[in-house]
């Protein structure tokens, strides 16, 4: 019975519409905008996690190396620090999915992802990066019998990558975490880890500085071309010329035309509750903190914080005509309200508890669900991107091809077909949101008929490609 006076739609009335991880005191001085021209050996556009990463790697590499960044905002303002902060070991969306696209290379795929998490995880003590890093088992958790089903058919190819899981019935998956929702769970244990995600930007910030790179805030590039046989990235108020070139805008409007075709914005929602009292954790149990996603297409990801909080998002992603990134699309009324209501169905104990923050912000997603790498100028550019929800630990091994990519280092990174290759493109507009549309309808029909798909979604899966909702 729900409390006198409150509903969801209450809690969520006092929620601030800000980025929760963003929204604190000490949140570091922001970076001097580029004016002028500046000489460089490599610029980085985009200061988000991607260009972070390759920045602490040309500098680590080649110490004394020119390196800059320039960003349109602040510092990770983009989905750096719009996340979860949950970090999965896959640098593929899935040894699933990794299977599905490149089942010769699945083994490497799998290795170098989790070596890429291990160094992650090295850099953080290496550096002292204070993140609030935690590693954690995940659960893949089910609302109806059938997703029990499907979560079973994906062991062996799990298994088989060396991963530790097991199939959790109901009364194992409450006793982890408390919902009347869950049925069952898939369990990948010591699969993760969670980050504050905004004091990784701003520790991975500092890291670059203290390397010897240089940062340039609120500016925008406005074009890339070649000028006297170097590189020049021309911003609004400046300049820099350069050798070689990054573009990690991921799923802001690139400067680079070729990767706005492989490369769409999808916006994600979340809501952060207060933090629960002690009675209130105690209802819900989720002692062993894990990460946890349900296993519908359309699905929700939900995790503890450090101080207690939850963090709730997902489920309704929603792709903008033209591919529109604005801030109008981070407050939905509608989105949050459903996210609210789902919220207390799955956690009903909670009743009366409130959201202090709501906030959105676009996911680059790409055809395969997988980052992808494409060059220009001789080589000499790589853009990277399209991490479809997964970027947070991937990032950084997409940072390392790309810079691979430039130096034209011939590496086993840069050899395998997942970088090699391009996603299926997508088309232009209209039809871009009549495909778009047409595909995430399907989807949620296939999540009402028990995962069957229709022949919209089989046509797309022929052709190896698919959306993530």
């Amino acid at each position: 019975m729900a409390l006198h006076g409150w509903s969801p739609e209450t809690a969520l009335s006092v929620a601030r519409p800000r980025v929760y991880w963003t929204d604190r005191p000490d949140a570091p001085d922001g970076a001097q905008r580029l004016n002028g021209q500046i000489d460089a050996d490599l610029v980085i556009v985009g200061g988000g996690f991607t260009g972070l990463w390759a920045a602490i790697h040309a500098l680590t590499a080649a110490p004394g190396r020119r390196v800059a960044i320039v960003e349109a905002g602040s510092v990770g303002c983009g989905a750096s620090t719009r996340n979860g902060g949950m970090l999965d070991a896959s640098i593929a969306h899935g040894a699933e999915n990794a299977h599905r696209h490149w089942p010769d290379e699945l083994d490497s795929i799998v290795r170098l992802g989790d070596q890429n998490f291990a160094d992650l995880q090295q850099c953080l003590i290496d550096h002292h990066i204070d993140a609030d890093y935690r590693s954690v088992d995940w659960l893949d958790v089910a609302t109806e019998e059938w997703q029990l089903e499907d979560l079973a058919a994906g062991i062996p190819v799990l298994t088989a990558t060396g991963d530790s899981v097991q199939m959790l019935d109901a009364d194992e998956t409450r006793a982890r975490i408390n919902s009347p929702l869950f049925v069952g769970a898939l369990l990948s244990e010591g699969y993760g880890g969670l980050v504050d995600p905004a004091k990784l930007v701003w520790g991975l910030t500092r890291l670059v500085l203290d390397l010897g790179g240089s940062i340039f805030e609120q500016s925008p590039v406005v074009d890339i071309d070649e000028l006297d046989g170097r590189l020049s990235v021309v911003t609004e108020m400046g300049s820099v010329r350069a050798d070689r070139v990054i573009v990690a805008t991921n799923a802001y409007p690139s400067p680079v035309r070729a990767s706005r075709r492989r490369i769409i914005p999808v916006y994600d929602h979340v809501l952060m509750t207060e933090p629960l009292t002690d009675e209130q954790q105690a209802s819900i149990g989720w002692s062993r903190w894990e990460g946890i996603d349900e296993a519908a297409s359309q699905f929700h990801y939900t995790r503890r914080t450090a101080d207690g909080r939850i963090l709730w998002g997902g489920y309704d992603a929603t792709y903008h005509f033209n591919s529109s990134v604005d801030a109008r699309h981070e407050q939905s009324r509608q989105t949050h309200g459903a996210l609210a209501q789902q919220f207390f169905s799955t956690f009903p104990q909670l009743e009366g508890l409130d959201f202090t923050h709501r906030w959105g912000g676009p996911i680059g997603t790409t055809s395969r669900f997988t980052c992808a790498w494409g060059q220009r100028f001789d080589n000499r550019l790589a853009w990277v991107g399209g991490y479809t929800g997964l970027g947070v630990a991937a990032s950084r091994f997409g940072a390392q091809v790309a810079l691979d990519l430039v130096d034209g280092a011939e590496t086993e990174r840069t050899e395998l077909k997942m970088v090699r290759s391009k996603p299926f493109p997508f088309p232009p507009e209209p039809l871009r949101s009549a495909v778009v549309g047409i595909t995430k309808k399907s989807i949620q029909r296939s999540d009402e008929r028990q995962g069957r798909e229709n022949v919209w979604l089989k046509f797309l899966g022929r052709l190896g490609i698919g959306f993530d909702t």
